[in-house]
């Protein structure tokens, strides 16, 4: 074992019982962090004390084993009840002051009570554990904790990012000064670049101010973009171990994948619901997304949350764009004005009667094929050659100018509302468009399971001609370009709840345009002037909607319960 004193170097010495010659004041420490417990391992007498510690874990908690010097000891004392945790750590040297990037389009503050709603929010949308309620409200100058906040200077009080930092010295009067990370995130939903990387040098630098010679933090081993994003701000691995319990919030880390982990996020979200319920499942093709859940005598196969109880005619009057329309308008929901594309002057009389319009494949999804606020012929023509690789059916409508709403409607009752807004790249004064897009794709993959991705095609690069830029442009520090006109997630959109702000004659037209389809699940796509103002024209309908990317509106627990009465139950 080395003598060095460097705290950036792969000594043991902060676990090992001599640790730098001074003997430890306090014993067995469990530090309560909101989410659960930090139990530093070189605090308790040995790996029985600590793994008994570790058992009393409280319910919804997520409570974690650091600095474990002994952790095969430990493991085999309680096998069944404690895993290995598969993270690696990392060590950043505190020695001089840590660089740090201004931040743009965000600040970074010390977190406020007020703010728990919102960090929580933030979360909840990364699938940890929350904090839990008033723990912000005992924290002190003196605590050994340090919660930072990203804020939106936008949109002053919504925050964007959350970390925890913890000063071991005020912790345990730890001799080796350290420090450690906890509970990094961003919200799925931020525009900003540079968040993590901006909360991370911050803390580290308020850190080492305190006096503080190294932080550490752990880190799932498979998670490669955090990885390159630690070694890229100087932090370097360190042989320490995290013990956590087998609970259902670690599950997926000592059970190993489950069948049908290569399902994509649509149908995974739906299939582990079922499983929570003691459904059973079996999955016919991870590509295509097909599955079948069967419980007793009773079997039903989806295709994430397309099903059988979906009928082949109902599903035949979503799948035409056209002939969606037409049976909307005859019940009196309000649809914008549409037309077959067909020769030129068909598509010139059309455009010179709605001034702006839209062109997209009479059948399709995921907005492929579809070009919104087409102003030329020139443009109308081209986006009508492009929408016929999609399908030899071309739809021109007017073009409606509002917000892009998303009605969930399960078994004739609205679940989930949300705000879609198409892909945007802010710029930073260095890089290209075509880079920015780059970064943003790779954000938007990492929040969608892969499913968000912001494509360099013939509409990408029209929506940039008309702002004036082209890919290779350097757009200008903080500037905003939306680089697609429509909003869907497929194609980097971003999408944002707004079902507690939904005005009743939305919800009332979604219902009924559910029943006139004959639609048990269904997405409804509504131009709106506001999520809660009454004004509204009904796009489309979707009859394999995504359910998961509403949260917090239980979508997915809704879509079991249709399946399943007798397994509904009401989340706690």
């Amino acid at each position: 074992m080395t003598n060095s004193r460097d705290p950036a170097s792969l000594s043991l010495r902060q676990w090992d019982a001599g640790g730098t010659g001074s003997e430890l004041t306090r014993a067995s420490v469990a530090l309560d962090c909101g989410w659960g417990r930090l139990l530093f391992g070189q605090t308790f007498s040995g790996p029985r004390e600590l793994a008994e510690t570790l058992l009393a874990e409280s319910e919804g908690k997520r409570d974690i084993a650091f600095y474990v010097r002994e952790p095969h000891v430990m493991l085999s004392l309680e096998p069944q009840a404690l895993f290995l945790d598969p993270s690696h750590t990392y060590r950043l040297a505190l020695e001089e002051e840590v660089d740090r990037d201004p931040p743009l389009g965000f600040s970074i503050r010390s977190a406020w009570p007020e703010d728990l709603p919102d960090i929580n929010r933030v979360y909840s949308g990364r699938g940890m554990v929350p904090i839990e309620k008033g723990f912000l409200d005992k924290l002190s100058p003196d605590s050994p904790h340090l919660v930072l906040v990203a804020e939106d200077t936008a949109t002053p009080g919504h925050v964007v990012g959350v970390v925890m930092g913890v000063d071991h010295r005020r912790a345990f009067e730890d001799p080796e000064a350290g420090s450690s990370l906890w509970a990094l995130a961003v919200d799925v939903q931020a525009a900003w670049p540079g968040v993590g990387a901006a909360l991370t040098t911050e803390l580290a630098e308020l850190l080492r101010r305190q006096g503080c010679r190294f932080m550490d933090l752990s880190v799932m081993h498979d998670n490669g973009s955090a990885i390159h994003l630690y070694e890229k701000l100087g932090f370097e691995r360190v042989p320490v171990f995290c013990v956590k319990t087998r609970n259902a919030i670690n599950q997926s880390l000592y059970i190993g994948p489950p069948p049908g982990h290569e399902l994509n996020i649509y149908a995974r979200v739906i299939i582990d619901e079922a499983r929570r319920r003691g459904v059973a499942v079996d999955v016919e093709d991870e590509k295509a997304g097909l599955f079948t859940l069967t419980l007793g005598s009773r079997s039903i196969s989806c295709r994430e949350s397309l099903s059988d109880l979906t009928s082949a005619v109902a599903m035949s009057r979503c799948d035409d764009k056209a002939l969606t329309r037409r049976l909307l308008q005859r019940t009196g929901i309000d649809v914008p004005d549409q037309v077959l594309a067909g020769s030129s002057e068909i598509n010139q009389d059309f455009l010179e009667k709605h001034k702006r319009i839209v062109a997209k494949p009479a059948r399709g999804e995921q907005g492929r094929g579809v070009f919104v606020d087409l102003r030329s012929m020139e443009a109308v023509e081209r986006a009508v050659e492009i929408a016929r690789e999609q399908c030899d059916q071309v739809i021109l409508e007017e073009f409606v100018e509002g917000e892009d709403l998303r009605i969930i409607v399960i078994d004739s009752a609205v679940v989930a509302a949300a705000l879609r807004r198409p892909a945007e790249v802010i710029g930073d004064g260095h890089h290209s468009i075509s880079t920015l897009i780059e970064k943003q794709s790779r954000r938007r993959a990492a929040a969608t399971g892969g499913e968000g991705s912001i494509p360099v095609d013939a509409e990408t690069e029209r929506c940039i001609a008309d702002a004036g830029y082209t890919c290779d442009d350097i757009l200008p520090e903080g500037m905003r370009l939306a680089v697609r006109k429509t909003a869907n997630l497929h194609t980097g959109g971003t999408i944002h709840d707004v079902t507690p702000q939904l005005h009743p004659a939305l919800g009332e037209a979604a219902i009924l345009a559910a029943r006139t389809l004959s639609m048990p699940v269904v997405g409804f796509d509504f131009m709106v002037e506001a999520p809660n103002r009454p004004f509204y024209r009904v796009i489309e309908a979707n009859e394999r909607p995504g359910l998961a990317n509403h949260g917090p509106a239980p979508t997915v627990e809704r879509f079991v319960d249709f399946l399943f009465p007798e397994t509904r139950y009401d989340k706690p």
